[in-house]
């Protein structure tokens, strides 16, 4: 078979008519509070055509957040728009992958995640934030419990060992010999070991007086050093606050919303100890007077790109979340809220985002790109190429 570079070469064409250029495909961003669509983007064209639009959008100092109908499709489109768009702040918010009202906790690895995420568009250190439809459904602590439990520790500055341990305390972190997870701490003299949430690896600060003369990043497996670093962020533990003030709340708003008496269930107990029990994700209204929505965190300048069948994916996991509440509401022991509280119905997802310029990719409407032939090669044929040669010729 010759297979020389004149066998490959498409053959000449003499009237080819340019197709349109990509941002002439893409829609302009809309104002706050209007509406526009783009159809559907086959293959990888979406996250390029996510990534000019959220170029726009920061040249114009503005913020894009991508609702995508499931999670592989937000888990890309995290992957793919940096690598168009390598300059760009893209941030993806962490689903918890439990299931509603499941008995154990999430990872710690993700709940760390997540808070970096919420942390990071409160404060507009992000261009691109990208969030499953059904993550974006649950109930959040208000972005003032973050601005709360939030510090920095900087090199050189004065540190109260004891106010640490405290504040530390209070964000829900704790004391160990050893660290080893994000949410973990441990002082030994002059020498303090810190895995803040939100980070990928853990601190070790070492004190001169009450000096803070350095700060060094480490390897949880070794235990060595690895390299300086100016400053630590300390984000909160956890999504829900575990002080006083915190179990005091908890414990009020279980006996109004409850029936029954408290002291019979092992879940008030625990939180009445201290103790978080898995699962305690679930009664996370309870901790807070009002709970805010992933739309709290955006500024109010920011663009809604609302990717695939967003609604289909809202209404299939209210009806799972239904179901699920019908079939585990009967345990007195361990009392369930009632899905509204956890979740946002779709009427006050789509009044959350109202407010907000929103563009819709996808769904079923057709859209400006087609997925590709088939082009694949056919050993058999007398030109196995034959496919692929049409396409050039006619692309």
């Amino acid at each position: 078979m010759n297979t020389d570079a004149t066998s490959l070469a498409a053959p000449p064409v003499a009237a080819t008519v340019a197709p349109p250029s990509l941002p002439a495909l893409i829609p302009e961003l809309p104002a706050p509070g209007r509406r526009t669509g783009a159809g559907a983007f086959a293959g990888s064209s979406d996250a390029l055509a996510l990534a000019e639009l959220a170029r726009r959008a920061a040249a114009a100092k503005r913020m894009i957040a991508i609702v995508s109908a499931d999670p592989l499709s937000a888990q890309r489109l995290a992957e793919e728009i940096p690598w168009f768009a390598p300059e760009l702040r893209v941030a993806l918010m962490p689903d918890w992958e439990t299931l509603p009202y499941d008995h154990f906790s999430p990872h710690q690895d993700l709940v760390s995640e997540r808070l970096a995420t919420m942390y990071r568009a409160a404060r507009g250190e992000c261009d691109v934030l990208v969030v499953a439809a059904t993550t974006a459904l649950y109930r959040l602590a208000p972005p003032s419990y973050l601005a709360a439990f939030t510090f920095f520790l900087t090199q050189g500055e004065t540190l109260d060992v004891d106010a640490l341990r405290a504040q530390l305390a209070l964000a829900g972190y704790s004391h160990v010999t050893q660290v080893v997870s994000p949410g973990e701490f441990s002082i030994r003299g002059g020498l303090i070991d810190l895995f803040p949430m939100g980070s990928t690896l853990p601190f070790r600060i070492d004190l001169f007086d009450n000096e803070i003369e350095t700060i060094k990043t480490f390897d949880v497996d070794t235990q060595r050093t690895l390299y300086p670093v100016p400053n630590v962020r300390l984000l909160p533990a956890r999504e829900f606050p575990l002080d006083d003030a915190g179990r005091t709340r908890f414990r009020g708003r279980f006996r109004e919303v409850f029936e029954g008496d408290p002291s019979k269930s092992a879940l008030y107990k625990d939180i009445s100890n201290g103790i978080v029990p898995g699962g305690i994700e679930y009664y996370l209204p309870l901790f807070f007077d009002a709970t805010a929505t992933i739309a709290d965190y955006l500024p109010p300048t920011a663009t809604v790109a609302l990717h695939g069948d967003v609604r289909g994916a809202i209404d299939r996991f209210w009806q799972d979340t239904e179901s699920r509440y019908r079939l585990l509401r009967g345990d007195k022991a361990r009392p369930l809220l009632p899905p509204t509280e956890l979740f946002l119905p779709a009427d006050a997802f789509n009044g959350a985002i109202k407010s907000f310029g929103r563009v819709e990719l996808g769904g079923n409407a057709a859209g400006p790109t087609n997925a590709l032939p088939p082009v694949q090669v056919d050993r058999r044929a007398d030109d196995p190429l034959t496919a692929l040669k049409r396409f050039i010729a006619t692309t």
